[in-house]
């Protein structure tokens, strides 16, 4: 099946991500990633319901090659930045093409003649969205759909200011707004292609907060990876990890033990477990944990393990 799409924004050499992700075009990245694990679920071989191998593999090419392009390029806060601001441009010169532009669904020359536009737009966005990847083979037809909704409503609010970059916590990101020219430019990660790569992006963000320290938002985004790919070994040991550094020593070896599982020469899950055991055998016990120092620690525990964590970590607290 062709994935080529030539109907709504798409026919102005523009890809429509929302219309992919089948969100409204002013829609902020918390919304836009619900939808996106919704859309995951149904799509990655792991998690969905389908069994031909025919719909296996059209499932996968248009999870890799439209769904994930389409959230990388929403929610990367430079890649948004110069999209937003390019959609903002691209909803002025349809007006100003308007004699041109042909409307080819009932949905959107209804939108086009609508006096609430907000009201019914979402309404009808929503709606949609609820069964855009129910038929497969109609996708890419539904997909056209939601574009064209998405190009009457850019028209109908290029008037009025549109919302360009997201919240920031960085005052300088002001320079992405002045590259205008480059809507298919892609954004520094490369979006994830192979099957057993859809939980990829948080496990790299995942990463990157652990070594930040910032363990509370990294085990929001391991606990999102495990809902896309509950057999990952790798989600497992790092939310294991985490657990470890919150000095939850229990659950780290719930999880340790999910990698090992999976995969039995997993490194985190083997150099860890047997250290916690014996931890959590000492504390039955009464007895005090000494262990060699390893790396600095936070706060401490939460969860009745008694000042195990500085035990197994060492190091001062902070």
């Amino acid at each position: 099946m062709s994935l080529k799409i030539d109907r709504g924004l798409f026919k102005y050499d523009f890809i429509d991500h929302h219309a992919i992700l089948c969100v409204s075009v002013d829609a902020d990245v918390k919304d836009i990633r619900k939808r996106y694990l919704q859309i995951a679920r149904r799509l990655h071989p792991d998690s969905s319901a389908m069994t031909t191998a025919t719909e296996k593999q059209l499932a996968s090419e248009l999870l890799s090659k439209l769904v994930n392009p389409a959230y990388e390029k929403l929610t990367g806060e430079r890649s948004r930045t110069e999209y937003i601001v390019v959609l903002s441009q691209m909803g002025k010169r349809l007006v100003q093409e308007s004699a041109s532009v042909e409307l080819n669904t009932d949905l959107a020359r209804q939108l086009a003649a609508a006096p609430n536009i907000d009201h019914l737009y979402k309404t009808t966005i929503a709606k949609i969205a609820e069964t855009q990847y129910e038929s497969l083979q109609q996708s890419i037809q539904v997909i056209s759909q939601v574009s064209e909704l998405n190009l009457v409503y850019l028209m109908r609010s290029a008037g009025k200011a549109f919302a360009v970059p997201p919240p920031s916590a960085k005052p300088t990101s002001n320079s992405g707004t002045s590259q205008t020219n480059t809507p298919a430019a892609p954004p520094p990660p490369p979006p994830p292609v192979k099957e057993d790569s859809v939980a990829e992006q948080y496990i790299r963000r995942a990463q990157s907060l652990i070594d930040k320290n910032q363990f509370a938002q990294a085990k929001v985004e391991l606990q999102d990876a495990l809902k896309l790919e509950p057999k990952s070994s790798r989600c497992h040991s790092l939310i294991g990890l985490v657990y470890l550094k919150q000095n939850q020593l229990k659950m780290a070896k719930i999880h340790f033990d999910n990698a090992l599982k999976l995969d039995p020469n997993d490194q985190v899950a083997t150099t860890w477990k047997p250290k916690i055991e014996k931890a959590l055998g000492q504390q039955s016990s009464g007895s005090k944990v000494t262990s060699p120092p390893n790396t600095g620690t936070k706060q401490p525990d939460k969860s009745g393990g008694g000042g195990l964590f500085g035990g197994l970590f060492g190091g001062k607290k902070k």
